[in-house]
């Protein structure tokens, strides 16, 4: 009888290859998405020769794909939560592949727009279609990892596109061969998809079935279902999407503008101010894997969080200060990826805490939107003071954008402790 209560109350043993084999396709499916974010920035130059078209004009491209992503995301974790998540994903991919195409035979600058038009209805619903399957399929033990693979997929995605795409284009001469080759990734993705779809069912009783809910789970499922839109009152879901909206900001100022701005300053060439964006990202990537293995063991997620950002925060402002050298400031920024990475797991987990039973993907594409907001917002922003010439400010800026996000991230910790102690008192009652 003590062996039957002891299987009842945990879960059976996970089984390790599937795990690994989700994670690893929505890892892939990610990357794909990550690397349709600059599937036409990195031709700006050659699209520039060939339509004499100016930076302005090609920055709307970038626009219409955040906003129609940002809009997107949001109406697309209601359908991800209605049909389920791999049906979603698979149309997601398909947009892809329409996005390559479509650009690869652009005459003029509607079809470049409209392929930016798909490529962002294409990237809009990746967050609640990835974060649902790996919530539903993939045991609790190893979903603190599943959150860091998933955020370094993303990384991964952003490192190959410049590569990818300029690289094709210089060797073949053609950008259009670029866009195609594009299209072909994406096609080739949805197709492994296609024949793994066995491991993507976020609706299949029996892989649902290996996860443990707790009774505050269990007593939610038993009540009477809310309205679909009841979850947009909740105070965490909001504060979710200003965590995403700040810490983006940051991001975007040093992806866009941390290499110009040192290179003003300093005088440092091109070539050596571009290793910042490389070093964040490497050091971000780095901090993503260290921190799968917090997620497990820590409780108190948003304490993670709030050390991580601040640490970087304060990094980021040290560089503002003027006082390191050339070299020092590239170096340290850098290392302010290591503190953003080490807090996206405990970021992702914290969220999966704040959402209610059966409202995964509408909390995740709203709360994942204000990432899509903070790209549109920062950018115009951060480019002004770089108009202005006040090139140390970006710097100041990004780590005041980091502290607001940890004050996000303790209201919303806070919260979600209190709600648990109070699942418990009720429970003990």
């Amino acid at each position: 009888m003590t062996a039957t209560a002891t299987s009842s109350a945990t879960p059976p043993a996970a089984d390790l290859r599937q795990d690994a084999r989700t994670i690893g396709l929505i890892g892939l499916a990610h990357g794909s998405s990550h690397f349709f974010h600059l599937l036409l920035p990195p031709l700006f130059p050659w699209l520039i020769a060939d339509f004499g078209y100016s930076y302005s004009e090609l920055g709307v491209m970038v626009s219409l794909f955040f906003i129609v992503s940002g809009t997107g995301q949001m109406l697309s974790g209601f359908l991800v939560d209605r049909v389920g998540a791999r049906p979603v994903l698979f149309a997601a991919l398909g947009s892809f592949v329409v996005a390559g195409v479509v650009a690869s035979t652009a005459q003029n600058y509607a079809m470049l727009l409209l392929a930016s038009l798909f490529a962002g209805l294409g990237n809009a619903p990746f967050h609640p279609v990835d974060f649902t399957i790996l919530n539903k399929r993939v045991s609790p033990q190893r979903i603190g990892h599943a959150f860091s693979m998933h955020g370094l997929s993303g990384n991964i995605g952003w490192a190959t596109a410049p590569v990818f795409m300029a690289g094709i284009t210089t060797a073949t001469g053609s950008w259009r061969v670029a866009c195609l080759c594009g299209a072909a990734l994406a096609a080739v993705v949805l197709a492994i998809m296609l024949v793994n779809r066995r491991w993507l069912d976020d609706r299949d009783p029996a892989a649902i079935g290996n996860q443990a809910k707790p009774a505050a789970t269990q007593a939610a499922a038993a009540a009477k279902p809310e309205h679909a839109m009841a979850f947009l009152k909740l105070p965490s879901v909001w504060l979710c999407f200003s965590f995403f909206f700040w810490s983006t900001c940051a991001m975007s100022a040093i992806q866009n503008f941390a290499s110009p701005s040192l290179r003003a300053v300093y005088g440092l060439p091109l070539s050596v101010t571009a290793l910042i964006v490389t070093g964040y990202m490497l050091c971000g990537a780095l901090g993503m894997l260290i921190g799968g293995f917090l997620v497990g063991r820590v409780q108190r997620l948003e304490k993670v969080i709030s050390i991580c950002m601040l640490g970087s925060a304060l990094l980021l402002a040290l560089v503002g200060t003027g006082w390191l050298p050339g070299m020092g400031a590239v170096v340290v920024a850098s290392i302010a990826g290591l503190g953003t990475g080490l807090a996206g797991p405990s970021r992702d987990m914290l969220i999966k805490r704040a959402a209610p039973e059966g409202a995964t993907g509408r909390v995740y594409g709203t709360v994942y939107s204000g990432l899509d907001l903070g790209f549109c917002v920062a950018a115009p922003v951060f480019g002004w003071m770089l108009d202005h010439h006040m090139y140390l400010g970006i710097f100041f800026g990004s780590a005041t954008a980091l502290a607001l996000s940890v004050v996000s991230a303790l209201v919303v910790g806070d919260g979600v402790h209190k709600r648990k102690q109070g699942a418990v008192a009720a429970r003990a009652a």
